[in-house]
């Protein structure tokens, strides 16, 4: 039975300093200055990001709503190998934290076992160095850089391994100058941000294939996808916006996983100054564009109701998710019995006609009916730099493609292999399909209107 005012028998309700009472859910709640919501024995730190509770309860919650993420998606399991993407701010540091204890406790479990039956999962570490095109110094970079590898090897066993991977190593040659030039090729300010972007996740796919992660861990947390569902729809993302607000996300080669997508980073940021968690903030020039402007639109509207960032994510999480966005099934049979037991999967609902196997070159978002119409027409184009611009999504096409059809040469020849080659895949050896999907569509809305 749920503790209210009229069947307590501990006294929560009866402080003296006269608490007032409040509903929240289900329960009543006392709101005493005085002590912590959860546990009503120690002193609150106070706070809206501490919610009224105490330093070790505040802790318990935030690592509650990662364990529950891990455990609810199989994020996780003890055969994996996962990689961190660590950046040094304060949701990496948190993520990177709660994955070590996650790991250490695996690792005390497995040593307390007698048949050895669960594996304690692997864990690495990877930082996109950005040197060759960060305004700032290069001995400010190198000395962050010291700086995460020191937080890193700090860590209690076992020893994880830290990839520094220069930005640049996404391409097979000279990099550095091609990057530079790419980079100047788009001149929208928000086109070459979002381009950044997913060059970083593409360095982050290439060093996980290579090293053998099978997974990679994001500290995306809900105030940066509350800022990403504006911002998408801003740019006419609407379409591939419930694939990147989920807790899975299976279109790359590699997996990636959100933990944190239920904590604000108003907590992240309380908990690495209650913990004395280091970080390693690096001063980036301010987003002039769309996300720029989001951001602080967004940043106010928090301020004024410490709930919309939660608001925004949980109202967009009412869309519809794609049939990728779980982690994929595996052979049960090389899985252990235990880990079987102990694993859930949470079961989406995810739309199967919504084009499964077409995405942007450049964002790898899922393309919608018209790109995909446009996509059936690669026919018609002559060179391979037209196919590219034929298979990028709508929003890539008009802030990051270049606007003059005599320059579109010149961009795709400095394109890295990687997006190169997703759209070769894209436009080749999908066709077939597309023309399925395209027919499937189109029957759909006549069954529809009729």
């Amino acid at each position: 039975m749920a503790c209210n005012p009229s069947n307590c028998q501990s006294n929560c309700y009866g402080n003296k300093e006269k608490a007032e009472i409040v509903v929240v859910g289900e329960e009543y709640v006392s709101t005493n200055q005085n002590l912590c919501i959860k546990c009503k024995t120690n002193e609150p730190i106070g706070g809206d990001e501490g919610r009224m509770f105490c330093v070790e309860c505040f802790r318990s919650n935030l690592y509650g709503k990662f364990r529950l993420a891990v455990t609810s998606h199989a994020m996780i399991t003890p055969t994996d190998n996962v990689l961190v993407a660590f950046s040094g701010g304060p949701s990496s540091r948190v993520a990177l934290q709660f994955v070590h204890e996650l790991q250490h406790k695996s690792l005390k479990n497995f040593d307390a076992s007698r048949d050895r039956s669960l594996p304690v999962f692997g864990v690495g570490v990877a930082f996109i160095d950005e040197t060759t095109i960060s305004p700032l110094p290069s001995h400010d970079i190198d000395r962050a850089i010291q700086d995460i590898r020191l937080i890193v090897s700090n860590l209690a066993p076992p020893i994880k391994q830290l990839h520094v991977v220069p930005i640049e190593n996404i391409y097979s040659g000279d990099g550095m100058n091609r990057l530079k030039n790419l980079l100047d090729a788009v001149s929208d300010t928000t086109g070459k941000e979002d381009l950044l972007l997913h060059l970083r996740m593409s360095s982050l796919q290439k060093v996980a294939s290579e090293s053998g992660y099978n997974k990679i861990v994001l500290g995306l947390c809900t105030s940066r996808i509350a800022c990403h569902v504006i911002s998408a729809t801003v740019k006419g993302q609407g379409y591939s916006l419930p694939a990147d607000i989920q807790y899975v996300d299976s279109r790359w080669e590699i997996p990636v996983v959100l933990p944190l997508r239920d904590c604000l980073v108003q907590e992240l940021n309380m908990l690495c100054h209650l913990d004395g968690l280091k970080t390693v903030e690096l001063l980036k020039g301010p987003c002039s564009g769309i996300n720029g402007l989001v951001s602080s639109f967004v940043r106010v509207l928090q301020e004024e109701n410490p709930s919309r960032e939660c608001t925004i994510v949980r109202t967009a999480g009412k869309l519809t998710p794609f049939h990728f966005n779980r982690i994929p099934e595996s052979d049960d049979s090389v899985i252990p019995l235990a880990t079987r037991r102990r694993q859930k999967r949470y079961n989406l609902k995810p739309n199967e006609s919504i084009s499964s196997e077409t995405f942007c070159p450049i964002c790898n978002s899922p393309l919608n009916k018209s790109d995909m119409l446009r996509l059936s027409n690669l026919g018609s184009c002559r060179t391979s730099s037209d196919s590219f611009g034929a298979a990028c999504c709508s929003s890539c096409r008009f802030q990051i493609l270049p606007k003059d059809p005599s320059s579109i040469d010149h961009f795709y020849s400095l394109l890295p292999q990687p997006l190169v080659a997703r759209a070769k895949h894209s436009s080749y050896d999908n066709l077939s399909l597309l023309r399925e999907q395209i027919q499937d569509c189109l029957l759909s809305d006549n069954e529809d209107e009729s």
